[in-house]
């Protein structure tokens, strides 16, 4: 049975995610692609549900795992999107230590540290989105999710 409540939550992680991924790149960058919109979403659920897994953990080992979670979902959908679709989103091939240019190890540093607003940001979210008792999206966030009317 799917359970409405981590629905709606994992939704609104993910359009978070999306929007703040597209948000990073186009500030570096100066220009995005959908796919990162995506990814985007895909990288930040996954840093929120490794964060409330490890919640006993050290700072820098959340920025470690969350850096390796990110790495490894752009290196995915770089295989996908770059070398099999050859679309050319972006192209890592010139800088140290990269794989097949999806990936590198700057970008990875990069990400370890951005991993720190990251994670306060999603620990902050879960005390605004879930009541800590029955774990339901607070009246606030239920009305932002509601539709709406005309």
């Amino acid at each position: 049975m799917i359970d409405l409540q981590k629905l709606k939550e994992y939704s609104l992680i993910y359009l978070i995610g999306s929007v703040g991924y597209t948000v990073i790149e186009i500030l570096w960058r100066g220009f995005t692609h959908w796919t990162m919109a995506i990814t985007g979403g895909i990288c930040f659920s996954l840093v929120y549900k490794m964060n409330l897994r490890c919640a006993g953990k050290k700072l820098w080992n959340k920025c470690f795992r969350s850096a390796t979670i990110i790495t490894s979902v752009e290196y995915v959908v770089g295989c996908i999107v770059n070398l099999k679709l050859k679309w050319d989103v972006w192209d890592y091939s010139n800088l140290f230590l990269n794989i097949k240019g999806q990936v590198c190890l700057l970008y990875t540093a990069l990400w370890f540290f951005l991993s720190i607003p990251m994670i306060f940001l999603s620990t902050l979210l879960h005390k605004k989105i879930c009541d800590r008792s029955s774990h339901k999206l607070s009246s606030s966030f239920k009305r932002l999710l509601k539709k709406p009317t005309f």
